[in-house]
């Protein structure tokens, strides 16, 4: 019965079985007479004995453990290097292996699907006890597979920390398998890559430099294309991009209905900011910085060195037209605020000025930000005690647009 559940097991005499709480205790040893060294020759000379723990896959549930005696024989081979030497039973030991070859695979086919922390959730849950640092260990000790030839290759970067650090994933696009992970995204990395496989014909990427001067290099011989996700990716920053630049028109309506037949000549004048708004003045200075640099033949690495900045803001202000683009995008972001302006305008229209009552007041209509935030924007209105601006219909912002531009008319909104 044993061996039917057990097939494995054929090559041992099981002596007892044992039911514990927690598992289930095999007591055996090997049928043969003999033991087989690693040089080939056979012994029959035994010279001591163990008792050796193999746990293997759980049965009901419940855990499994082998406890196997195990000879040690004394070899006859006068050119063996060794002297003793451990039986050993094919298909269920190996040296210093404390699993049997079927839990071992178990667990490495959980540790590819899983990963650590939960494969030993779901191991636990059929009852096998291992640690996740056991399971990362199993599924690195298998050998690398062949990526063998590789037509059409997919070149894209992943972020080991956002906005800090990338690296370069290579993909078989006919398999969508890994083929290979460097840390960073320098082209010669990848002409590197690409000059070990010749038989690449197509290469798709996205808009990096460095890639496609690594693709030119590593691969003359390739095409280099984009896949579908960058070229909808790219044709929506280019859309996002030219509605930014008209977003301005938006507004036009609104100020043509202020200044129309209707509008009283005894409303209170309405009071403009003091002064230019901080973040205005630093990205008008530091865009034409950034483009001073760039026409002097700067990198844009070299440009964030210099002026204190991340990598992504230089791309930002160089690739940006003009220093009006950046703050547009800049201001049109959304703000805690945004919602409850036009409550606060009509209050502070009526006499309430005192920023910490309306903070309070906003706050019972679900206001979830600090008095600070409400403090900033009425702080533009105290010069001369002038009013607030009436709010009316709130364009829509660039997102909106774009994704009315971006969506298919068949798709619900």
């Amino acid at each position: 019965m044993l061996l039917e559940l057990f097939p494995y097991l054929s090559a041992l005499l099981i002596e007892e079985v044992e039911r514990r709480p927690d598992k289930v205790v095999l007591r055996a040893r090997v049928r043969s007479t003999t033991g087989v060294c690693r040089c080939g020759r056979s012994s029959s000379r035994v010279h001591g004995g163990y008792v050796r723990k193999l746990r293997d896959a759980a049965v009901g549930g419940v855990g499994v453990v082998i406890e196997l005696h195990i000879r040690r024989f004394r070899c006859e081979n006068p050119a063996c290097a060794a002297v003793t030497f451990a039986e050993q039973i094919a298909g269920l030991t190996t040296p210093h292996g404390r699993y049997t070859p079927l839990l071992r695979g178990l667990l490495t086919q959980i540790g590819l699907a899983m990963a650590g922390r939960a494969g030993a959730r779901l191991a636990a849950a059929v009852g096998i006890t291992v640690g996740r640092d056991t399971l990362l260990r199993m599924v690195r000790a298998l050998p690398e597979p062949e990526i063998g030839e590789v037509e059409v290759l997919g070149v894209d970067d992943f972020a080991f920390r956002k906005g800090r650090h990338y690296g370069t994933v290579l993909i078989d696009m006919a398999t969508h398998r890994p083929l290979h992970l460097y840390d960073g995204r320098e082209g010669k990395d990848l002409a590197a890559w690409l000059q070990g496989h010749p038989e690449v014909k197509v290469i798709c990427r996205d808009r990096s430099s460095g890639y496609g001067e690594g693709a030119r290099v590593g691969a003359p011989q390739a095409q280099q294309a984009a896949d579908r996700y960058h070229v909808w990716a790219n044709l929506g920053q280019a859309v996002e991009k030219t509605v930014n630049a008209h977003r301005s028109r938006l507004a036009e309506p609104l100020a043509a209905a202020e200044d129309g037949p209707g509008h009283s000549e005894a409303e209170p004048e309405v009071v403009q900011p003091s002064k230019e708004l901080k973040i205005v003045t630093w990205l008008w200075e530091q865009h034409a910085a950034a483009h001073e640099l760039w026409a002097q033949g700067m990198s844009k690495a070299a440009i964030g060195r210099k002026l204190g900045l991340h990598q992504a803001t230089v791309r930002k202000l160089v690739n940006a037209r003009s220093a009006g683009d950046v703050v547009a995008k800049s201001l049109q972001r959304a703000h805690v605020v945004d919602p409850y302006v036009s409550y606060l305008h009509q209050r502070w229209n009526e006499g309430i000025r005192n920023a910490a009552q309306l903070h309070r007041e906003i706050q019972q209509l679900g206001y979830p930000g600090g008095e600070l935030a409400v403090q900033r924007h009425l702080r533009r209105y105290r010069t001369g005690r002038g009013h607030a601006p009436a709010v009316g219909p709130k364009p829509p912002s660039v997102r909106e647009v774009t994704s009315w531009i971006m969506t298919h008319p068949r798709t619900p909104q």
